[in-house]
């Protein structure tokens, strides 16, 4: 939501901009501060459900599921290819230690991980966790690694070209955060170069034009992304991660009870970005 329609909205009369989302670097929050718009959001509808989501692309990827269950409906039961590794023992890095990090680093300690978490504002939970506090560029360096930070200007393309030349040769990079947070073209090269093993991701930087999409009668015309498809140790989702019964109940009723408390002039409690 842009400065212009923003600034529309203000014109008719509109106060208070209700998104059904966590995120929300797609509003210009420059201006609704300006205009006096309040954003509220949903901060926190299932952190269970997009950990999870994560969980299941590191297993998928890690075994093959997604290549497996291909072959089997062909009647190939070879197993070439299809090594994969123990996750008990294996180094992960989490960077952000939120709501979702925290799950997401508990469900790893599950799995007899070592964890590693790294946030500018940590969590006291993560270290009850199970989990020792270190730096992003350490987390980089870990077998497997994963961020859950919202999309800021100092957080686009954090995992840019240094970053993943910093991490372990063949290590695992899942993103169910924002799209940008990774540079796209740089993941390509790394793959290319064997330097990144597995990448697993529920969002992509230019997924707007993509993602929601039933596109199955198109030729895509994104090439960065078509690259992306070829690549057999790349899992993709579009955009699924939050998509469970109980987040979508929850995001409905975060969202009426926050247009309820505008409507009626009270605080939209933690809810409320500007």
């Amino acid at each position: 939501m842009g400065a212009a329609s923003l600034a529309a909205l203000h014109r008719v009369g509109v106060r208070t901009v209700v998104l059904r989302s966590a995120g929300f670097n797609h509003v210009h929050l420059d201006t609704a501060r300006a205009l006096g718009i309040g954003v509220a959001r949903v901060p926190a509808y299932s952190p269970h459900a997009v950990a999870e989501h994560a969980v299941g692309l590191i297993l998928a990827l890690n075994r093959h599921l997604h290549r497996a269950y291909n072959r089997v409906r062909e009647n190939n039961f070879a197993l070439s290819g299809l090594l994969g590794f123990d996750l008990h023992g294996r180094r992960v890095g989490v960077v952000g230690t939120g709501a979702i990090g925290a799950v997401f680093a508990r469900i790893m300690v599950g799995f007899g991980c070592e964890v590693v978490a790294a946030d500018p504002y940590p969590d006291p939970r993560a270290p009850r966790s199970g989990c020792a506090t270190s730096s992003a560029t350490s987390c980089w360096r870990r077998a497997t690694s994963s961020p859950a930070l919202p999309l800021t200007p100092d957080t686009h393309h954090l995992i840019d070209a240094a970053a993943l030349a910093s991490m372990t040769p063949g290590a695992m990079l899942i993103n169910t955060s924002r799209g940008a947070l990774v540079d796209t073209v740089a993941a390509i090269e790394a793959l290319k170069a064997g330097r990144l093993g597995h990448l697993g991701l529920d969002v992509y930087e230019e997924e707007g034009d993509l993602f929601y999409e039933d596109l199955s009668n198109n030729v895509l015309g994104d090439d960065v992304f078509a690259r992306l498809l070829t690549f057999p140790n790349v899992l993709i989702t579009g955009h699924q991660a939050f998509f469970t019964a109980d987040a979508l109940e929850r995001i409905a009723a975060t969202t009426v009870a926050n247009l309820t408390a505008a409507e009626q002039g009270r605080p939209i409690a933690d809810n409320l970005v500007v």
